[in-house]
């Protein structure tokens, strides 16, 4: 685990780490979790990154006239972090 720079939340970041293995059906113990697979060490990971750091999906569409004067339908997508 990383150093942490504020020592009383190491506490605070394990039960969040127990609360994301919760989330996506992974048993920690408390210590040591070497016996984890990377699939699953990698989604308790991406569960506490999703909760922290959400993205949204935005659609927009619109209409280009630039095409031959011809009407043309054009959608973006943008994924923002929130």
């Amino acid at each position: 685990m990383a150093k942490n720079t504020v020592p009383e939340a190491k506490e605070a970041l394990n039960r969040f780490k127990m609360e994301a293995a919760n989330e996506v059906g992974v048993n920690l113990k408390q210590g040591y979790n070497g016996d984890l697979t990377s699939k699953q060490a990698g989604s308790v990971g991406g569960q506490m990154v999703n909760v922290m750091c959400p993205v949204r999906l935005v659609q927009v569409n619109r209409t280009n006239w630039s095409q031959k004067q011809q009407k043309m339908s054009l959608n973006y997508e943008f994924y923002i972090a929130v």
